[in-house]
């Protein structure tokens, strides 16, 4: 059977290791920005998808997405404006906070946001990522006139940790899961990710129903993420990834085929099986530092480097941590801890939490 050649708009990590796993199934990646003014090659039966959901209108955006076989269409229009996500969300029936468009003047945006108790975060219709584009409000604060038409508002939740689940589905209907993983933010940025913590099988048997929901109303093929609360032993969904996503990294080392290879697998219409975990994985992301020759010295310790410039607070790499047993992976944890930067124990130190 001739493979199509997988595009992916967009040219940063994701895209990389996603080329990374497509040789050893002789599956040529292409990564390519997405915005130029200079139109790409593309071959009539390749297959685009995506590592960013959104680009502004450009020539080679707007080739791509013009594509016969651009995937995901649907589904990159509903997820990019979070008012359309959150629609979305509410017409199949999937829990998620209590929501409001910040769609009037701004004597009634006030209404509105009191409307979801006494705090709310107020979130961009569109972009922002990592934390940015993004508000807290409290009753009696100032309402800024920015939120006016460009912004939802959601109840702020009282949860008690996050999870993300990680899926693929197939042109044929077929889906599988990854178990969910339990997530950890600082400043809106991930920062680790452990995964088979939460063995609820309630938690996963619903998790899995409304992804599946999600990915079969819009035709979905590939891998997309759904991240939630979890209050009081039950989910609330916070928001849809429609890509490969930075809470599967561990997957690339901890599961028999990591999310960028099932990726691929649904687009290329290989073989969709489910994975199996190779141990007790976890994953910790790597802000703004210098590469460290002696992480290679931690047992089970697998770093991926994406070669960016290096800035306070950017992605520059994540770190994943597979070993047999709970035991051992806490041992790694401990020997990896007197390595990181000063300030970086407070990652270390909340996986420690999470698996003691």
């Amino acid at each position: 059977m001739q493979l199509p050649r997988i595009v992916v708009a967009g040219n940063g990590q994701l895209g990389q290791m996603l080329q990374q796993a497509g040789a050893p199934m002789q599956l040529e990646v292409q990564p390519i920005h997405p915005i130029g003014e200079t139109l790409v090659e593309l071959r009539d039966d390749d297959v685009i998808s995506v590592e960013i959901e959104h680009w502004p209108d450009n020539p080679v955006g707007n080739q791509l997405k013009g594509h016969a076989n651009f995937r995901n269409a649907s589904a990159l229009h509903a997820v990019i404006d979070r008012q359309r996500q959150k629609s979305l969300l509410d017409r199949l029936d999937v829990p998620t906070a209590p929501w409001v468009a910040l769609d009037s003047n701004a004597h009634d945006l006030g209404v509105a946001l009191a409307s979801l108790g006494d705090a709310a975060v107020v979130k961009a219709r569109m972009g922002g990522y990592d934390g940015r584009g993004q508000w807290r409000w409290r009753g009696g604060d100032e309402v800024l006139a920015e939120w006016d038409r460009h912004c939802i508002a959601e109840a702020m939740i009282p949860f008690s940790h996050e999870v993300s689940l990680v899926g693929a589905r197939n042109a044929a209907g077929e889906k599988v899961f990854y178990p969910l993983t339990r997530n950890w933010h600082q400043n809106g940025i991930l920062r680790a990710s452990i995964t088979n913590l939460d063995r609820s099988e309630a938690q996963q048997q619903a998790a899995e129903s409304w992804l599946g929901r999600i990915m079969d109303d819009q035709a979905y093929i590939g891998v997309m993420a759904m991240e939630c609360f979890v209050v009081d032993g039950k989910l609330l969904v916070n928001e849809l990834a429609p890509r490969v996503h930075n809470s599967g990294h561990w997957s690339q080392e901890g599961a028999t085929i990591s999310q960028f290879e099932l990726h691929l697998r649904a687009l290329a219409d290989l073989p969709l099986i489910q994975p199996e975990l190779r141990g007790e994985a976890l994953m910790y992301n790597l802000l703004g530092r210098d590469w460290k020759d002696e992480w290679l010295g931690v047992t089970g310790l697998h770093v991926h480097w994406y070669g960016k410039e290096i800035r306070p607070g950017r992605k520059v790499g994540h770190a994943n941590i597979v070993r047999p047993t709970r035991a051992q992976l806490i041992e790694s944890l401990q020997q990896l801890r007197p390595l990181v930067d000063a300030g970086e124990e407070q990652v270390i130190d909340w996986c420690l939490e999470q698996l003691g």
